[in-house]
């Protein structure tokens, strides 16, 4: 029986057929229900602007909750706190945090910033600048390898999203993405689809035929020129590129897509089966298209890789940050100093918080690496290389929440301040390679004039320790990302 909505009956019913309106869009609760969403929404719209909006679908995990948005033409002042500004080793006070359009515009005197703002009073708490993983993977952290290797695409992407929301509000504003589909990720970020860092995309994963990149099962082999591409090429986490003419393509589309920065497979890895640990890869002059490549793009190629010879060819080729190195040799490491390179290291050190793995093969190259982890965090001070921090947690669902508490693992090897300087300021050197190619021009890590306003408070003191960064949910009190608060529990 057919009918029409909102309560208009059909002919039969008019003829005095019995008939239920199975449309309920003039009922008492729903008019309630439609009157409630309208309030909201006009609610909403008056706190933080269409953005705010979005709030409503915070229930999917997805989309941003603003506790704050930046009420256009009237700046911000944070007031009332003690900052660490990213370079300097040391916290500062009586000063006010002035911030307008997305950026610090002004630090002044306590009680000088400008009367008719929105005044955020940090209760005498520690404010630092938004952390920076130089070593993150958005869209294969929180999913098993399995998963990673064999779930529809979608999937991952919508577990990214939520993850992305996670790592936000862990204090992590700004990630460099070294492998993965990002790209989609990243604009739903900076469009306010979702709530999520700011991230630094190298889209696929380079590597050669039987590299660390190359996660195809034995039974794929050998692979022909006709052959369809691999599922993990298919869908941007990897690309597997064998000789200069092939690495300058690979190279070049990851450029097309929008990297920022190119990420290469110079050497073994420990997630991956069939390359041992020890091995070199990819020729110095297959390495060298895509670092000139990059530079034609104004930007430079990161590299996976751990052995000294394996960093001494990538140096050689050009590599502008060698990602990992734990393995490097005294020699190596005075070669990276005399490069200029930057060393991305990781605190892998074989404990709770590192990657998962059951095959012996993989723990017996994670144990190989956690025992070189210790002496090249020490040589590498020694020697003033240019450290950033990163994690690099992989196909790990759960471990991601171990982010901030990793950081904390660098006071092992410094002081607390200065370990905070290599998630904050140098990390935001490092970020500063891309050039051109950097997603968003200006300064990140530090609280100066003219930098981003990516600022977080703190319940702790980090000239003491930084084991509050391992709880946040108790201890971050405000996350501000380009000016705009996501979360505020001051």
């Amino acid at each position: 029986m057919g009918h029409e909505c909102c309560g208009h009956a059909p002919a039969d019913a008019q003829a005095g057929v019995a008939w239920i309106n199975p449309c309920l869009c003039g009922s008492p609760l729903t008019q309630q229900a439609f009157a409630r969403i309208e309030a909201d929404l006009t609610r909403r719209e008056a706190v933080g602007g269409s953005a705010a909006v979005l709030g409503m679908f915070a229930g999917f995990a997805l989309a941003p909750q603003f506790a704050r948005a930046q009420t256009p033409g009237r700046p911000t002042v944070l007031t009332n706190l003690s900052y660490f500004d990213g370079t300097r080793l040391a916290m500062q006070t009586g000063r006010e945090i002035v911030v307008e359009g997305g950026k610090i515009t002004a630090i002044v005197g306590q009680g000088q910033g400008p009367q008719d703002a929105t005044r955020i009073d940090c209760g005498g708490r520690s404010v630092t600048p938004g952390l920076i993983d130089c070593h993150w993977h958005s869209t294969l952290v929180s999913v098993s390898q399995l998963a990673a290797l064999t779930q529809d695409i979608a999937l991952i992407h919508l577990i990214a999203g939520q993850e992305a929301g996670a790592t936000l509000m862990r204090g992590f504003t700004t990630v460099r993405d070294t492998g993965g589909p990002a790209f989609g990720l990243k604009l739903a970020a900076d469009r306010g689809i979702l709530a999520g860092p700011r991230i630094f995309p190298s889209g696929a994963m380079i590597s050669q035929t039987s590299g660390h990149g190359d996660f195809r099962m034995l039974h794929a082999l050998p692979r022909m020129d006709s052959d369809p591409a691999d599922y993990t090429e298919r869908t941007g986490v990897a690309a597997i590129a064998d000789g200069e003419a092939e690495v300058l393509r690979r190279t070049r589309e990851q450029l097309m897509k929008g990297a920022s920065q190119i990420k290469i497979m110079a050497g073994g890895g420990v997630s991956s089966l069939y390359d041992p640990l020890d091995t070199a890869q990819f020729l110095e002059e297959e390495m060298r298209m895509a670092v000139r490549a990059a530079a034609d793009w104004g930007t430079y190629v990161c590299s996976h890789v751990y052995t000294s010879e394996a960093i001494q060819r990538a140096l050689r080729a050009g590599v502008r940050s060698i990602e990992h190195g734990q393995l490097a040799d005294d020699a190596t490491i005075r070669m990276m100093k005399a490069e200029g390179a930057w060393w991305s290291i990781q605190p892998f050190l074989a404990d709770e918080d590192s990657n998962p793995k059951s095959d012996p093969i993989q723990i017996a190259k994670q144990e190989q690496v956690s025992r070189g982890t210790v002496r090249a965090f020490e040589k590498g001070r020694a020697e003033g290389i240019k450290m950033a921090f990163g994690t690099d947690i992989l196909m790990n669902p759960g471990g991601s929440q171990s982010q901030g508490r990793q950081l904390a693992k660098l006071t092992r090897f410094m002081a607390p301040l200065e370990a905070l300087r290599m998630a904050t300021g140098q990390a935001g050197e490092l970020l500063s390679l891309s050039g051109e190619r950097s997603p968003y021009p200006g300064k990140l890590g530090v609280i100066e004039v003219g930098a981003h306003a990516d600022m977080l408070v703190w319940e702790g003191d980090p000239t003491k320790s930084l084991d509050f960064l391992g709880d946040a949910a108790a201890n971050l009190k405000l996350v501000m990302k380009g000016g705009r608060v996501y979360k505020e529990a001051l």
